[in-house]
């Protein structure tokens, strides 16, 4: 796969790059694992000093497909956007994101399947957004290594934006909108709930209700930071778990028995083309069809 780039000041090939989020380690790949460099059509090398207008042209070699690696596991895919870099995915509630000693059919599973039943040259599986197993909606994966390094930096910059639909009960009163801002930490106890205490990591998510049944409503999430179980964690805190959340106390009697969030959008800039890319997902059905029996009991 080939990249280009325009110099626009005299510095080194390696400079250029690094400003385009070109790795040490992809370029020593490039370098030594049959990738080139070229500056206007010429072979060149990452200490080539560019003039301003320069055009730079690398080739990345394709990633291997390492022995024992994951499993490829045959599973239609709902494919909400695919190009040469980036795969975007409807994810179902109750199927992890990767393997694990508890978890073989896993999203990651079936997009390895993917790629190698339709022959990409790339077949390393990269997820820059994960759901928990059973959270459903968006889930963003890099068809390569470069491109996954791209969009982490904008996951560092806080520039891929997620926005979650939750259904969350509780007796007390809650605002139409709000931000909860309480810090998260890893209770001594246990490796895998999480809890707010104030020498835990910051941690920002904002809401909106966007339909109120009472004591159940539905909420408009966006989150500002990416803490494990941030927003079952918040809405816990406040009093509002969400439904189907046993792990934190949401109500189990109410007919969803799986934590009622669902990722509905997700925007991100696509570093290729420049543009701005905002795409959607309907809520699944259990959440939906919960709604609908909520509202004809009103």
């Amino acid at each position: 796969m080939k990249f280009d780039f325009i110099a626009h000041r005299p510095c080194q090939v390696k400079s250029l790059l690094k400003e385009h989020d070109v790795s040490k380690a992809l370029l020593a790949k490039v370098k030594f694992k049959g990738g080139n460099i070229w500056v206007n059509d010429v072979e060149q090398n990452a200490t080539y000093v560019l003039a301003v207008g320069d055009k730079v042209t690398i080739e990345v070699p394709n990633e291997e497909d390492l022995a024992g690696s994951l499993q490829p596991v045959a599973r239609d895919l709902a494919i909400v956007y695919e190009d040469e870099h980036f795969l975007l995915l409807n994810k179902p509630h109750g199927v992890a994101s990767i393997p694990s000693v508890l978890h073989s059919n896993t999203m990651a599973n079936f997009v390895k399947y993917y790629y190698v039943a339709n022959d990409y040259p790339n077949r390393q599986v990269h997820i820059v957004t994960r759901l928990d197993k059973d959270t459903s909606g968006l889930m963003l994966f890099a068809k390569h290594g470069y491109a996954h390094a791209r969009l982490d930096k904008q996951l560092q910059a806080k520039t891929i934006e997620k926005r979650y639909y939750a259904l969350i009960s509780g007796s007390g009163e809650l605002a139409s909108q709000g931000d909860i801002i309480a810090p998260i930490a890893r209770p001594e106890d246990s490796i895998i709930t999480r809890c707010v205490h104030p020498d835990g990591k910051y941690a920002h998510t904002s809401y909106q209700v966007v339909e109120d049944f009472g004591e159940v409503k539905l909420v408009d999430i966006k989150l500002h930071t990416g803490r494990t179980h941030q927003i079952r964690v918040h809405f816990a805190h406040i009093g509002f778990p969400l439904l189907g959340d046993d792990l934190y106390g949401g109500r189990m009697d109410l007919g969803l028995t799986r934590q009622a969030l669902h990722c509905h959008q997700l925007s991100f800039v696509n570093p290729f083309t420049k543009e701005k890319q905002i795409h959607t997902s309907d809520l699944t059905d259990d959440m939906e069809n919960f709604m609908i029996k909520w509202k004809t009991k009103g």
